[in-house]
C-alpha cells in the first residue's frame, strides 16, 4: 500500500542512483579519452602502442576486483542495508579518483607512479563493484509495479550524463590547453573534479531510506541465517539466474565500452580523426541517451523487457559489420557521428531495461549478491577488458574488423546464455503472455466502448 512520503522517496532514491551512476562511469571514461597521453606519462620507456597496451591493462585492472566487490558488498547490503553500503562506496570512489590524479608520472616517482595507479584503479574497482547492482535493486523495490523498467532506466540514464559531463569536460581542456599542457597536467582535471562529486553523493545518499520490501525481507528468519547457509540457498535459488543475467548484460556491456572508452581511441590510431571530434560525438550521443533512456524502459513496460532484448540483438548483428564497412570507407567526422548514433540507439534499445531485467529474476534474498555477480562477472570480462582485447589483437594485425568482429560474437553469446537458461526462458514467455494479456484487455476495452457508442 502507497503512502504519501513513496514519491517522494522514490524520486530521492533516483537522485542519488543518477549521482552514484555518473560519478562511476565519469572516471572510467575519462580515463579512455585521455589513455594515449597517461601512456606517456606513466609508461614512457615503452613504444607507443605497447604503452597504450598498458594503459589498457591498467583501466581493465580495475574491472578484476569488482566481482569481489560487489559479492562482499552485495552480501553487506543484504544483511546491513543498501542505502548504507552505496553511501560509503561514494568514498571509496572519491579516494581511488583522488590517486589518480594526484599521482607524480614516471620522471618523478619511476615505477612507484604507475604501482600507484593501479591502486588508484583497485580502490575504484572495488568500490565500483557494487555501486550499480544496489542502485538497481534500490529503485527496484520503491519503484510501483508495472512502472519498473521506466524508474530502472533512470540508472542507464546515468551513463549519458556521465558521458555527457566527462566528454564535454575533456572537450573543452583539450580545445583550450596546448598538447604539453594537457599531457603535463590538463589530464588529471576530470579527476580532481569527480573526488569532490564523493562526498556530496555520500551526503544524499545518506538521507535515503530503505524500502519497505528490504524491511520486511530482514524480519525474516533467513536474513539473521549464518555466511555459509545463505551462500548454499543463493546458489541452489539463484545459481541459473546469474548466468541468464549475464547473457542480459554481455552485449550490452560490450557495445558501451567498445563505443565509449575504445572508439575514441579506434577513431585517432585508425581513422586518424582528432581527439576532439570523438569527444565531440560521445557528447551529442549521451544527450540522445539521456532522452531516450526513460522512453525505451517505458517501452520495455509495455512491450516486456526480454522480448525487446532479442530484437535488440538481432538488429545488432545486422547492422555492426555494416556500420564499421561505412565508417572504413569513409573515415570522416560525420561518418563517425553517423555510426556513434545508431550504435547508441541500440544500446539505449536495450540497455535502458538492463536494472529492472536483472532485479526481476532474482529472489528477494538474494537480489544484491545476485546482480552484482552477474553484472560484474560480465562487464570485467566482456566490457572493461574490451578495449585491453581489442588491443592486443590489434598489436599483431590489422585492427580494422576486430571491434565488429569482437561485438558479433558477445551478441551471439549473450542469446546462447539467455535462451539456454531455465530463467531466460521463463521470463521470455511471461514477457509473451503479458502482452497477451494486455492486447486482450484493450480489446475488451475497445469493445465496450463500440457497444457503449451504440447504445
Amino acid at each position: 500500500m502507497s503512502t504519501p512520503s513513496d514519491p517522494a522517496r522514490l524520486w530521492k532514491t533516483i537522485v542519488s542512483t543518477v549521482i552514484g551512476g555518473t560519478f562511476e562511469w565519469f572516471d572510467f571514461m575519462v580515463y579512455s579519452y585521455f589513455s594515449s597521453m597517461i601512456a606517456r606519462v606513466f609508461f614512457p620507456t615503452v613504444d607507443r602502442s605497447g604503452a597504450l597496451l598498458l594503459t589498457f591493462a591498467t583501466f581493465a585492472v580495475g574491472f578484476l576486483v569488482r566481482p569481489l566487490g560487489g559479492v562482499l558488498m552485495g552480501m553487506a547490503a543484504d544483511r546491513v542495508g543498501r542505502v548504507k553500503v552505496l553511501s560509503w562506496i561514494m568514498v571509496l570512489m572519491s579516494v581511488g579518483s583522488l590517486i589518480l590524479g594526484l599521482t607524480p608520472g614516471f620522471a618523478t616517482l619511476g615505477l612507484l607512479a604507475p604501482l600507484l595507479v593501479v591502486i588508484g584503479r583497485l580502490v575504484q574497482g572495488f568500490a565500483v563493484g557494487a555501486q550499480f547492482a544496489l542502485s538497481s535493486v534500490t529503485i527496484y523495490e520503491v519503484a510501483p509495479p508495472g512502472r519498473k523498467m521506466f524508474y530502472g532506466s533512470f540508472n542507464m540514464l546515468s551513463i549519458g550524463v556521465a558521458a555527457m559531463l566527462s566528454s564535454g569536460c575533456s572537450y573543452l581542456l583539450s580545445k583550450h590547453l596546448s598538447h604539453a599542457d594537457l599531457t603535463a597536467w590538463g589530464w588529471r582535471v576530470p579527476f580532481l573534479i569527480g573526488a569532490l562529486v564523493g562526498p556530496i553523493g555520500f551526503y544524499i545518499r545518506h538521507h535515503v531510506d530503505e524500502s519497505d520490501e528490504f524491511h520486511r525481507m530482514q524480519a525474516r528468519p533467513a536474513a539473521r541465517a549464518p555466511v555459509r547457509e545463505r551462500m548454499r540457498d543463493f546458489v541452489r535459488d539463484n545459481g541459473d539466474a546469474v548466468v541468464c543475467a549475464m547473457g542480459v548484460m554481455i552485449a550490452g556491456t560490450s557495445l558501451n565500452y567498445v563505443w565509449n572508452a575504445y572508439l575514441p581511441t579506434y577513431a585517432q590510431m585508425q581513422l586518424h580523426l582528432s581527439l576532439s571530434s570523438s569527444l565531440q560525438g560521445v557528447f551529442v550521443t549521451s544527450i540522445v541517451m539521456c532522452v531516450l533512456s526513460p522512453v525505451f524502459g517505458l517501452l520495455a513496460d509495455r512491450v516486456g523487457a526480454y522480448r525487446l532484448f532479442f530484437f535488440f540483438i538481432a538488429g545488432w548483428l545486422i547492422c555492426v559489420f555494416p556500420l564499421f564497412a561505412y565508417l572504413l570507407a569513409e573515415p570522416t567526422e560525420s561518418s563517425l557521428m553517423v555510426v556513434r548514433l545508431i550504435g547508441i540507439l541500440f544500446l539505449t534499445l536495450q540497455g535502458a531495461a538492463h536494472p529492472g531485467m536483472l532485479v526481476k529474476i532474482f529472489t528477494v534474498q538474494g537480489r544484491s549478491t545476485g546482480v552484482a555477480i552477474s553484472y560484474n562477472t560480465s562487464v570485467m570480462l566482456f566490457g572493461g577488458l574490451a578495449p585491453f582485447y581489442i588491443s592486443l589483437v590489434a598489436h599483431f594485425t590489422d585492427a580494422r574488423f576486430i571491434p565488429p568482429s569482437y561485438l558479433f560474437g558477445t551478441g551471439v553469446l549473450a542469446i546462447l546464455l539467455v535462451l539456454g537458461t531455465r530463467t531466460g526462458r521463463r521470463v521470455l514467455q511471461a514477457d509473451r503472455e503479458e502482452r497477451g494479456h494486455h492486447t486482450a484487455r484493450e480489446a475488451g476495452m475497445q469493445r465496450e466502448n463500440s457497444t457503449g457508442d451504440a447504445v
